[in-house]
């Protein structure tokens, strides 16, 4: 430590000429040949993945016997009913077919059911005319198509169908069709489809529950509707469709035992493969936990054998072809081993994310043999409705026509029963102790396993201080970068400022950073993954909302690896280091920012003690985010997966320092609370004569912060 301190003075005296800059905060830039760190955060999950689909794979070779395949499928169906369910109560549909459109060979019913009470599904059952009654029925899925089941492409699928003898009821998911649910003030929509389910979705992952539970549901009550219908043979219900639809059949057919045979297309691929191509898509589409419980998409198969499957793929598609084909010769094993190869079966046509005339024509042969409607599979030309010919409501929307409830409404009535709950589980004497080691096991947190490999990068004089870089090599994932300011006279406290934006936000004239240096403290900042130089890899994805890559949250949903849990490591190396090479005690001083400060709160809660906690703008609470119809999306990446039932951001505060100073709380939609709102919110949790909380301007806060450090 003497000989660096004597160097760094020598360094000052001979360069004291220099010229300041922003980027001298990247430390990145120095070692350039680094595996770019943009994009570690995901890569850190990815990994994660890897492992757990690696010990699927060797444990499954162990139950590739005819003894044990039938034990492994009843496994996979009770793993699926826990990360998807419980489903709700099945309760009266209440259909109301609103009109019918008659054509020369068929009919069409448009009509509404509730899945839920008060949660309508607008729908459409096409009935052929002159055949022989009861019918096979086909369920039709949609992918993400603003018109739902109304996409001239998913007509022509529909209405070929129909020309083929096959009855074909097609229903909205939610977020499409007629089941949009955000709309601006002028009641216009303005949420794509894929975004029209993650949002909400992001909400009910807080909850705990898979967003999918919902979509799925949908689908088992439209086919309870169809088994009401008398046109319809009930032993022979089929399901498809593509994209969406194709992801949605695939859930269906895997936990409804009344689907005969079913043909998901363009979804079907591994997640290994997956993860390293358009990685994870929107909330619907993920499972809780998945890849944590170790199963796999092929599991969706799996769990069906041996009845008749048929997966239509195309060597372009946005899922990859390999992940199709690997799915395909895992799922066949499972097929042969029940005696049953011939059921299994995959088409494949070279072209991208679309429905080709091959694929088609191997689908509708596909039903005509398994749901026993022999004819000829060719691909007519067929007339489609108008959008609007199709509409089961006036105004094209359930929502303001039907006052239909929403994935949030119904979310939010979850959530309140469980805020209920727990608050009502807190209003007994909290075991403070226990209660710590619960949250610990459910975070999955372990701390870091190796003391990390400090890399010091080069030093800068600024003014009367100097500038330090370094990389802390934590052996998993990109070495963290870190900037550490001396300040030139130093009152021997030590400050870590993780600045939500990057540390380089810091590096501006004025900064809450220079400010604690020219004060005399030493000044710690770092980027955690996701955050600063350890952000902005991820690229596009479905679920990007805000410029928020949600789609890595999903990652983190699918490996149970919470990113607050990958950040409280990182916080932890990060105050060994600060003990380690400046403080030699523990008496060290944290301040974060906006979506950081629910990071900290976790980290000080597993175990990452600071003297005094400064939080500015942090989020009031998880409550607020699941109960805040629009909310900012970038609270939503240091929310944890069903931590809601458990604790929340407040009770968190409980572990914070000593010292508790809190600026400018917020809700989820980015507003300010109120001080004395605030203040209760905290005061079941901490003792107040150590925490306040307080509104200021920009300017104030810094000034603020310095006088709360002062505190004895």
């Amino acid at each position: 430590m003497l000989f660096k301190q004597l160097v760094i003075i020598g360094y000052v005296g001979m360069y004291s000429t220099m010229v300041w800059s922003q980027s001298d905060f990247n430390v990145y830039d120095y070692w350039s040949k680094y595996p770019d760190p943009s994009n570690t955060l995901y890569e850190q999950l990815v990994e994660r993945s890897t492992i757990q689909l690696n010990a699927r794979r060797e444990g499954l070779e162990e139950k590739m016997t005819a003894v044990k395949w039938p034990v492994y499928q009843k496994e996979i169906r009770k793993k699926l009913e826990a990360l998807i369910g419980p489903f709700p109560s099945k309760t009266d549909l209440n259909p109301v077919i609103v009109s019918t459109i008659i054509k020369e060979d068929f009919t069409v019913e448009k009509m509404y059911f509730q899945s839920q009470p008060g949660f309508y599904v607008t729908a459409a059952l096409f009935i052929p005319k002159n055949i022989s009654l009861p019918a096979p029925a086909i369920l039709f899925c949609s992918g993400h198509a603003a018109e739902g089941f109304r996409s001239s492409t998913y007509q022509h699928m529909i209405l070929n169908y129909v020309k083929k003898g096959f009855i074909v009821f097609a229903f909205d998911p939610v977020g499409q069709g007629e089941r949009y649910q955000y709309f601006d003030h002028e009641a216009k929509t303005y949420l794509q489809p894929t975004r029209e389910h993650s949002y909400p979705g992001n909400q009910i992952f807080i909850t705990g529950i898979s967003p999918a539970n919902y979509f799925i549901w949908d689908g088992i009550r439209a086919i309870d509707y169809l088994m009401t219908r008398s046109e319809v043979d009930s032993t022979r219900i089929g399901v498809t469709g593509r994209s969406g639809g194709g992801t949605q059949t695939a859930y269906i057919m895997a936990l409804d035992d009344r689907v005969a045979a079913a043909a998901p297309e363009c979804y079907l691929t591994t997640y290994s493969k997956l993860l390293r191509s358009i990685g994870p898509q929107d909330a619907e589409q993920i499972i809780k936990h998945m890849l944590f419980s170790g199963l796999d998409l092929t599991d969706l198969v799996h769990v069906r054998a041996p009845k008749p499957t048929l997966m239509v793929t195309t060597t372009r598609d946005i899922f990859s072809i390999q992940g199709a084909r690997d799915v395909y010769h895992e799922a066949r094993r499972g097929y042969d081993l029940i005696g049953a190869p011939e059921n299994l079966i995959m088409v494949e046509d070279d072209a991208g994310h679309a429905s080709t005339k091959k694929n088609r024509e191997a689908t509708y042969a596909f039903f005509q043999k398994h749901l026993n409607n022999p004819g000829n599979p060719s691909d007519q030309l067929v007339d489609t409705f108008r959008v609007e010919e199709l509409w089961v409501t006036k105004v094209g929307q359930v929502a303001p026509e039907l006052s239909s409830q929403t994935l949030f409404t119904l979310n939010k009535s979850v959530s309140a029963e469980l805020n209920t709950k727990r608050k009502g589980q807190e209003d007994t004497t909290i075991n403070w102790g226990g209660l710590q080691n619960q949250i610990k096991r459910f975070l999955n947190y372990e701390g870091p396993s190796n003391k990390p490999e400090i890399i010091y990068s080069g030093a800068t004089p600024h003014q009367d201080h100097i500038v330090e870089k370094y990389l802390l090599n934590k052996h998993s994932g990109s070495p963290i970068p870190i900037i550490w300011l001396k300040p030139g006279s130093p009152t021997g406290k030590t400050v870590l400022l993780l600045d939500a934006l990057g540390k380089n936000e810091q590096a501006k004239d004025q900064s809450l950073a220079w400010q604690m240096v020219d004060a005399g403290h030493h000044v710690i900042l770092a980027d955690l993954s996701g955050i600063g130089e350890l952000s902005g890899g991820y690229g596009q994805g479905d679920a990007i909302m805000e410029g928020v890559p949600v789609n890595v949250w999903y990652a983190s949903i699918l490996t149970n690896m919470p990113i607050p849990t990958l950040r409280a490591v990182e916080i932890e190396l990060i105050r060994q280091f600060i003990i380690d090479e400046i403080s030699e005690s523990d008496d060290i001083h944290v301040i974060t920012t906006s979506t950081l400060t629910s990071d900290l709160l976790h980290a000080e809660c597993l175990g990452s003690a600071f003297k005094t906690t400064i939080l500015i703008d942090p989020l009031i609470s998880f409550e607020s985010l699941v109960m805040t119809e629009k909310y900012k999306a970038k609270y939503v990446m240091s929310a944890v997966l069903g931590s809601y039932p458990l604790y929340d951001l407040p009770l968190l505060t409980h572990f914070a320092g000593d010292k508790l100073l809190v600026i400018n709380p917020r809700n989820a939609a980015g507003d300010l609370v109120e001080e004395s709102s605030a203040s209760n919110t905290y005061s079941k949790y901490r003792d107040q004569l150590h925490t306040q909380v307080l509104i200021a301007t920009e300017n104030e806060i810094g000034e603020k912060a310095l006088e709360w450090l002062r505190k004895p």
